[in-house]
């Protein structure tokens, strides 16, 4: 039986070419939503990285034709990571969101001290953050996230194609203005019900000035807890409604924001 023999440099140009895009891919996984959890070992995440590199060769124009050890492999290397870390870093602004809109309700109705492991994260959260969480994660799946995240992943390589060095110089400022917006979307999700707890508080601290020897604390604290998660109940369409903008928007930035 003849064996043929193998040319280094033939072999070594193919690895080149599947690893760009699976430096980029394993990147993204690493740090996107839903990919990143931790009941997702890395060997699932490696080679979910490979066959999703796999798939995009065939469509990314040709890779650079650069020895990987050298300096400059190095940097291009650096640059593949750090484009698929900030693509998924943007859509955990979106999951960061909900965690903070969680966390200002959970302490405005006076749940801050319930606590437990969030999954996605491994991170104590309140109980009303883990709720969001997972309305997110189950929404994320719903509409297709993790699917156009991996188009939009695609089109990454026709924008910024690997072997070009440096970065447009308004990226990083971009991603950071992002940072901004968590905030604000987090006070989107939340203000139905927030303002429905702050107006309680309020007529309870009337009815204290009203009614000094009345113990506020024994009617007012399950009450307030009531009342929050009857008007999360009662906004749960538009908590979803905005969710979902906030998801299809986040997906837009991850190729926007270079």
């Amino acid at each position: 039986m003849s064996v043929l023999p193998v040319d280094a440099e033939q072999l070594l140009a193919a690895m080149q070419t599947y690893y760009w895009p699976f430096l980029r891919v394993s990147a993204l996984l690493l740090t996107a939503p839903v990919f990143s959890a931790p009941n997702i070992t890395v060997r699932v995440r490696v080679l979910l990285a490979v066959m999703i590199a796999v798939l995009i060769v065939p469509l990314q124009p040709a890779a650079p034709a650069v020895d990987v050890l050298s300096g400059e492999g190095i940097l291009l290397a650096g640059r593949e990571v750090i484009i698929g870390a900030a693509m998924g870093f943007i859509m955990q602004m979106v999951f960061a969101a909900v965690v903070v809109a969680g966390e200002t309700l959970a302490m405005s109705m006076g749940l801050g001290f319930a606590m437990s492991v969030d999954p996605q994260n491994g991170v104590q959260v309140p109980v009303v953050s883990q709720l969001n969480v997972i309305l997110a994660t189950l929404l994320f799946l719903a509409i297709d996230g993790h699917l156009m995240l991996l188009a939009a992943l695609g089109d990454s390589f026709a924008l910024m194609p690997p072997g070009q060095p440096g970065f447009d110089t308004g990226t990083f400022a971009n991603i950071a203005g992002l940072g901004g917006g968590i905030f604000a979307s987090a006070l989107v999700l939340a203000l139905p019900a927030l303002t429905a707890v702050l107006m309680t508080n309020i007529a309870f601290g009337v009815i204290t000035r009203a009614a000094p020897q009345l113990n506020i604390f024994a009617v007012g604290f399950p009450v307030t807890i009531l009342v929050g998660f009857v008007f999360m109940l009662l906004g749960l369409p538009a908590f979803l409604a905005a969710l979902r903008r906030f998801l299809e928007s986040g997906i837009e930035q991850t190729l926007l924001v270079f």
